[in-house]
């Protein structure tokens, strides 16, 4: 993994040279006549992931043409695996590749990350409906980082992307028990009943009404260094309980647990680079049904932190599940909390789909996430904790409600019920993503998607790095 990077050695590499738009009439400039003139023809403009193929001797392919944006170089890269001829002309064995260009190695590795990503098809239940053109390794790639995020990133995707009558508690448990098992890592899990025992209410409460037993999954690595736990929102399915859902928002609700593939993706990436770090992954793993047992509008329900809850709406279950999870999470006083969530649709109507809402308690790592994902080509936009909407939570009955009591600023009044089970002393940051591609593009096929992966990624790198102290 991944299959379609190649080493340098072996068969004919044909060369790809990339090109910006105002780049391309230089790089005309120098070359024949016969060769300019074809390529003005075909009308090619080095837009973005536009091709233009140039033929040798006796009709063989010489070389291609490949627009990119230098800003976007990533995804520029990703739509070529799938538009380039997998074959050589003929039918020979072929269909190699060579980028022919310096590039830096930031440059190179993000090649190679965006030619990995192209090739990715879900194909647990049919076979993949054509081959990929092959790379060879770009000269400076990082070849661990490479692999580590595409092996992530096809994990989410898959985890999301399998149907919850096949991706229920106990298959995401078992994923993640698949993981810590790969890398040698311990992980719990603690079901149905046992979560009263242990004091796990909420997530029970959510999750009592499915014939599949809720369960929090617990997964432990590494033993020196900063201490960094993840939190993931595992709703399996979410028919919005007794406030039931409609058809239409029903439809994609077995993405309700992207916020656990995430967290799983991301353990995968920190596990397989050896970070030194302490390692916690948690994740509330339920689905949301409706039966006799289901938890009710305006029912009062207990959480890990001795806070009680009303229950303002059945489909807001998402943070009810996380309260939980975040209280344990934080009762060790770690480094660094993250939880991902697939948490509302005031944070898609406030941002857009591809955009996740970042919503941190602590300024510094709140820039240096930002500063990450621009890095990493994987952006993030905060949004901010406004306490005075805090009381838009108050419950007569109750120490607060899970949903507000207006229809306003949604993405930010549930951030701000996740903030009551945190110490204001734990830098902690939550991400409301939407973990779902509605539209294919290059490197991005429609379905699951891993939002703010990377540029989490490179947070913890650097806090690794820097052994837990706070840097610039």
């Amino acid at each position: 993994m991944p299959p379609f990077l190649t080493a340098r050695a072996g068969a004919r590499l044909v060369p790809i040279t990339p090109l910006a738009k105002d780049r391309l009439e230089g790089w005309l400039e120098g070359r024949p006549g016969a060769e300019a003139a074809w390529v003005r023809a075909t009308g090619f403009k080095a837009e973005p992931g536009a091709i233009c193929l140039l033929a040798g001797e006796g009709g063989t392919l010489a070389r291609v043409l490949a627009g990119v944006d230098p800003e976007d170089d990533l995804w520029s890269y990703a739509g070529l695996p799938a538009k380039l001829p997998a074959r050589e002309s003929g039918g020979t064995p072929g269909g190699r590749y060579t980028i022919d260009a310096e590039l830096g190695a930031e440059a190179a590795t993000r090649a190679a990350l965006g030619w990995a990503l192209g090739t990715y098809a879900f194909t647990r239940y049919r076979k993949a409906e054509r081959g990929f053109a092959a790379l060879a390794w770009p000269k400076g790639a990082d070849k661990g980082a490479v692999r580590r995020a595409a092996e992530a990133i096809f994990l989410v995707r898959d985890l999301i992307n399998t149907p919850a009558g096949d991706m229920g508690p106990a298959e995401l448990a078992a994923a993640a028990t698949a993981l810590a098992r790969r890398h040698k890592a311990k992980c719990a899990v603690i079901v149905g009943d046992a979560l009263l025992k242990r004091n796990y209410p909420a997530i029970h409460a959510v999750g009592r009404a499915s014939t599949r037993a809720p369960r929090l999954i617990d997964l432990r690595w590494g033993g020196t260094g900063p201490r960094v736990t993840l939190v993931g929102k595992g709703v399996c399915f979410d028919s919005g309980g007794l406030d039931l859902k409609s058809a239409a928002g029903m439809k994609l609700m077995k993405k309700d647990m992207g916020g656990a593939a995430h967290v799983l993706g991301l353990a995968a990436m920190i596990m397989g680079a050896r970070l030194r770090l302490r390692l916690r992954v948690l994740v509330p793993a339920v689905e949301n049904s409706v039966s006799g047992a289901a938890f009710r509008p305006l029912d009062v329900l207990e959480t890990r932190k001795g806070l009680s809850v009303e229950v303002g709406n059945t489909d807001a279950e998402g943070r009810l599940v996380l309260c939980d999870a975040l209280a344990e999470a934080d009762r060790e006083k770690p480094d660094l909390i993250v939880d991902f969530a697939t948490l509302t649709g005031a944070a898609r109507i406030a941002l857009g789909t591809d955009l996740p809402a970042m919503f941190c308690n602590d300024d510094a790592v709140a820039e240096a996430l930002l500063e990450s994902g621009r890095a990493a080509r994987d952006p993030v936009w905060r949004l901010p904790l406004h306490r005075p909407y805090r009381c838009l939570l108050d419950s007569k009955v109750a120490d607060l409600n899970n949903i507000s009591s207006g229809p306003h600023g949604g993405a930010i009044t549930a951030a701000l019920f996740l903030a009551e089970f945190v110490r204001p002393e734990t830098p902690w940051v939550h991400l409301d993503i939407m973990a779902w591609n509605l539209a294919a593009r290059p490197g991005r096929p429609e379905g699951g998607e891993a939002m703010g992966l990377r540029a989490v990624y490179a947070l913890i790198e650097g806090l690794a790095r820097a052994g837990g102290r706070r840097t610039k």
